[in-house]
């Protein structure tokens, strides 16, 4: 979209400078469904699960994405949504043991989630390149059981995927070692702003493998502050005018300590919602 765009208002300037109507403006792009990764809320959802989902989709969100389920069965989260008018395309999960792996599996189908997302690797489980090498593998594995399921294997980055290791960034390690049919990944567009490192970078060379991404502001140096959507110093026009490369197919807010949760995603979800690209 933004590589025709850039051609149609090339050809627009050539009409104009020969004398000829301009060609019809190209519609700008939205986002049609903003998500939220629940995550920002979770203080709320310990003391109040359905009530939280029901303020969530009144503040605008259409989709969500979990990070635990609060004691509650598949079954109760799933007629949750169905009760608010939301879907859960993906859930952050555990990969570490077996059963909790096959546990997570079962689980999506109940609520409908599309993607089950790795969201870290243990501090103590970082041993250099080789050991990243050793994850990229156990990420093949777990991705092959998820296709057997229905379902796609995603990891959730931060910023240690972008310190370097032995001359090597970690991200691109993960990337180029997992196959990109069985693996993609959820970019969160804080952590790799936090990390120096730019996300059209990676959607050019390894286009369509973001389909999933977290957005949420930074204030910028010295202590890149989170902030809300709109409030901080990423371009986001920038950023998704690169969507169809990118493969985005989902954009989750996320805040990780906002001062007041339901203030802090409604305007995130306001500021989305008005975003044109």
């Amino acid at each position: 979209m933004s590589d025709r765009r850039s051609f149609l208002q090339m050809l627009g300037g050539a009409a104009v400078a020969a004398g000829l109507p301009r060609l019809p403006r190209l519609p700008r792009a939205r986002i049609e469904h903003v998500g939220l990764q629940l995550y920002t809320v979770r203080h709320e959802m310990e003391k109040d699960v359905e009530g939280t989902i029901a303020r969530v989709a009144a503040s605008g969100y259409k989709e969500v994405e979990f990070a635990g389920y609060f004691k509650k069965t598949p079954a109760e989260i799933r007629a949750m949504l169905d009760r608010n008018g939301l879907t859960a395309p993906s859930a952050h999960v555990s990969a570490g043991t077996h059963d909790a792996w096959h546990e997570a599996l079962d689980a999506a189908h109940v609520i409908g989630h599309q993607y089950v997302v790795v969201p870290w690797i243990p501090v103590e489980q970082r041993t250099g390149i080789d050991g990243y090498k050793k994850f990229a593998a156990h990420f093949n594995q777990a991705a092959e059981q998820a296709r057997a399921a229905g379902l796609q294997f995603a990891y959730h980055n931060h910023d240690f995927e972008f310190a370097p290791v032995e001359g090597k960034l970690p991200y691109d390690v993960l990337l180029a070692e997992t196959d990109p049919k069985l693996v993609q990944m959820e970019m969160d567009l804080y952590w790799i702003t936090k990390g120096g490192q730019d996300p059209l970078a990676y959607f050019a060379r390894w286009p369509g493998r973001f389909p999933l991404v977290h957005v949420k502001d930074s204030m910028g140096p010295p202590d890149n502050k989170m902030a809300d959507v709109g409030a901080g110093t990423i371009d986001w026009k920038r950023i998704f005018a690169k969507e169809q490369q990118a493969g985005i197919k989902h954009f989750f807010v996320e805040h990780d300590q906002p001062a007041d949760a339901f203030a802090s995603i409604k305007a995130s979800c306001d500021y989305l919602k008005r975003l044109e690209f």
